[in-house]
């Protein structure tokens, strides 16, 4: 049995963890998900958070047949298993549309969590990831949004083996950098919504220092749920990692307890 923690830097809400974080974290905990060599990447990995990941807490993780589960108490918080699907990417755009887009970003004028270490601009340059994406266009089904993204030292890939020497980022970072530009293109600034479930393929791990430019599209709604998707691209324009996502509406004043199914 591991255990799964969620360092306070890793924060989404102030109290609660980053739910790509923590997705990522647990995923990279899979033991189907771990061989000293990913010359061909990792597979795709489905995590569904049940409820928000608690902060500085060892929370036991169980693997039981395809499922990893971790718990804190005798709460289940997240479960993670191999996807039986294809994930379809966003389409690029050049990295100086991105960049351009960020000054229309939403969360500068309101952020429901500016404490999130993906998107919260109450974060520091060497603390948080800064993704703070803005509209490029209108899908089929929802917004297009992009930002740049340059990844800080300080989020080295120090406990997963790696194929090469290059200094990257961390997979739980990788997908914390596919997370919440799903949230932005389904309109967070309409609805409060946290993440139920994310679905990622990781092709290779960004590369510390280097530009990259993450792209997301909103994929339409049902209910309570949003759908969306991003794809994370390297200075050359090859795919880095990919994500799809199902977002939950919450009620603001009820946020904090267990999160809606996403079932």
């Amino acid at each position: 049995m591991s255990e799964l923690i969620v360092p306070r830097r890793f924060c989404g809400p102030p109290d609660s963890g980053n739910g790509g974080w923590t997705a990522g974290a647990l995923a990279a905990l899979d033991p189907a998900d771990s061989p000293d060599d990913h010359t061909d990447g990792w597979p795709a990995i489905e995590v569904s958070l049940r409820r928000p990941p608690p902060l500085d807490t060892p929370m036991p993780v169980h693997v039981e047949g395809v499922v990893t589960t971790a718990s804190s108490g005798d709460a289940v918080v997240a479960t993670a298993q191999r996807a039986a699907r294809d994930l379809l990417t966003v389409e690029p755009v050049p990295r100086e549309v991105a960049a351009a887009a960020e000054a229309s970003y939403p969360g500068h004028d309101f952020h429901p969590f500016a404490t999130c270490f993906a998107c919260g601009t109450a974060r520091s340059e060497d603390d948080g990831l800064r993704i703070f994406p803005g509209q490029t266009g209108d899908g089929p089904d929802g917004a297009l949004v992009a930002a740049t993204w340059t990844p800080h030292p300080s989020l080295h890939e120090d406990w997963q083996t790696y194929v090469d020497e290059t200094p990257r980022a961390s997979v739980a970072t990788t997908w914390a950098a596919l997370d919440c530009i799903g949230g932005w293109a389904g309109d967070l600034t309409e609805r409060l919504m946290v993440l139920g479930r994310m679905t990622t393929r990781v092709d290779d791990l960004p590369v510390i220092g280097e530009p990259h430019v993450v792209v997301g599209e909103g994929r339409g709604q049902d209910g309570r749920k949003t759908f969306t998707a991003s794809t994370l691209y390297d200075a050359d324009g090859r795919v880095v990692a990919t994500a799809e996502h199902t977002w939950i509406a919450v009620d603001a004043e009820l946020f904090g307890g267990r999160m809606p199914s996403v079932v």
